[in-house]
This record gives C-alpha cells, structure tokens and sequence, in this order.
C-alpha cells in the first residue's frame, strides 16, 4: 500500500486528509481506485493530475509503475504554452 500525498484542491475529497492509502501497481489503476474510494475526486483527475513518484513528474504516461515504498505526490497538471 502506498501513501498517496495529495494537493490542497484534493483533500476535501479524501475527508481533509492530505495523505491517502492506495494498493495499486500503475498510475492507471492509482487513478482508477481513488474515483472509486473518493468520487469528489474524479472532476479534478479528469481535468489533469501530474504524478510525482520519488520525484519524477510523470503527466501521460499512465502505465508507468508504482514502486514499492515510492514517495507518491498528486499535482495539479500545468499547461504549457
């Protein structure tokens, strides 16, 4: 299970809570269970979310794995321009 730290726009989705728990293996399937556990927070996972994981920003490739005891942060998705 890995602790998922999510963004201020995120947290009154997860009850106020700045840190969640998520068993999953990909980014897909992160996203996937936390609509399910959290369903405030699908507006803002379909509008873009950028993923950091032990500090890499990953924003479309969501097959990308979750290593075990991976420092997780949710971001809000910047567009370039």
């Amino acid at each position: 299970m890995a602790d998922i730290h999510l963004w201020g726009a995120l947290r009154p989705a997860a009850d106020g809570a700045s840190v969640v728990q998520i068993e999953a293996k990909t980014i897909r399937e992160l996203f996937r269970k936390l609509e399910e556990t959290y369903p405030g927070m699908a507006p803002h996972i379909a509008r873009g979310v950028a993923v950091s994981i032990n500090g890499k920003i990953y924003r479309d490739n969501w097959q990308a794995e979750l290593p075990q005891g991976a420092e997780i942060y949710l971001l809000p998705r910047i567009q370039g321009g």
